[in-house]
């Protein structure tokens, strides 16, 4: 697992993201600047520079808070402060430590999304 941050002015989050495919393909992304915008009541959406892969991913999954996800048939980043519906085409990418929470405060946040490791020098 590789750790993210995702820093919104002072506030930031520590998210771990999985082995797989689809999540490799985001982190040869990063670093990202995004404004995340609000959906569905439940989660924060913003769209990539890319598709992402969907080799080796299942049909769909059913999010929850906190969860770091990949929606393909918009092609989007979706990141979830609260409990999602069952998907199809969703596709988890890793999980944010501790209350995703506080990612509801503001309906537009602006966000830079790196791997932990370049936030701190290493």
């Amino acid at each position: 697992m590789t750790s993210i941050e995702i820093v919104a002015g002072e506030r930031r989050w520590t998210a771990h993201i999985s082995d797989t495919p689809s999540a490799n393909d985001f982190l040869a992304q990063l670093p990202l600047e995004l404004t995340l915008k609000d959906f569905g009541g439940n989660e924060k959406i913003a769209d990539l520079p890319r598709t992402l892969t969907r080799k080796d991913a299942p049909d769909a999954i059913t999010p929850k808070a906190g969860d770091i996800a990949f929606y393909a048939p918009w092609g989007n980043l979706a990141i979830f402060y609260r409990d999602g519906h069952h998907s199809p085409g969703l596709i988890l990418l890793g999980q944010i430590e501790g209350q995703a929470a506080t990612l509801a405060i503001e309906a537009l946040m602006k966000v830079t999304i790196r791997q932990a490791s370049a936030l701190s020098g290493d």
